[in-house]
C-alpha cells in the first residue's frame, strides 16, 4: 500500500486546497480571467472562499475547479513555497 503525502494550503478563513492540484494563481482583474470565472460559475465548478470579501486571487486547478480567495496571489505563493509572506494575512 502506497502512502500519499498531501500538502494542503490555507487559502483564507481555514479553507484549504491541495497544493499539488494548483496550476495557476492569478489576479481576477483581467478580462480573460473574468471570462474564466464566469464560465466556471455557469458550469458549477466555481468555489467562492472569500466569505463575502473582495476576490484578490483566482486559483485554477488541474481538476477544472476555479477557487476565489480574498488573499493576494503573492501571499498564496509564499504559503505554497514555504517562504516568508510578503504581506500579512488580513
Amino acid at each position: 500500500m502506497e502512502c500519499v503525502s498531501l500538502k494542503l494550503v490555507n487559502i483564507g478563513f481555514g479553507n484549504c486546497v491541495n497544493a499539488d492540484r494548483i496550476i495557476a494563481i492569478v489576479s481576477p482583474e483581467s478580462a480573460p480571467i473574468k471570462r474564466i470565472v464566469q464560465g466556471c460559475k455557469e458550469k458549477g465548478t466555481l468555489i467562492d472562499a472569500t466569505h463575502g470579501r473582495k476576490s484578490k486571487a483566482v486559483i485554477l486547478t488541474d481538476t477544472d475547479l476555479c477557487l476565489l480567495s480574498y488573499l493576494q496571489p503573492e501571499t498564496l505563493k509564499s504559503r505554497i513555497t514555504g517562504e516568508e509572506p510578503e504581506e500579512a494575512d488580513q
